[in-house]
């Protein structure tokens, strides 16, 4: 079995930016789907937008998902320089 998604973020590019319960960060491009089916709504901004990670894979707000194994294969993996950076304040 595939790890699973953690955390999931959307790019303005209709990229997803997934990190996965093994600590992988994973891009997987969802364009090649904008044009199939129930996925067609995702060319809205705000619905794309609306992806959240759940049960182990992700969702849309109106139910659009694909299965935690293909997001795990088929995506490509991102190295430390190309994934977000976080800010962290630290007091002194």
């Amino acid at each position: 079995m595939n790890p699973r998604v953690k955390h999931v973020s959307p790019n303005l590019d209709y990229t997803i930016t997934i990190t996965f319960t093994n600590g992988e960060v994973k891009l997987f491009d969802v364009k090649p789907y904008l044009n199939k089916g129930i996925f067609q709504e995702l060319n809205d901004k705000k619905i794309f937008n609306s992806v959240r990670s759940v049960l182990g894979t992700l969702q849309w707000v109106n139910g659009q998902d694909f299965c935690p194994d293909m997001l795990y294969i088929d995506s490509i993996p991102l190295l430390i320089e190309d994934q977000p950076h976080t800010e962290i304040a630290v007091a002194a």
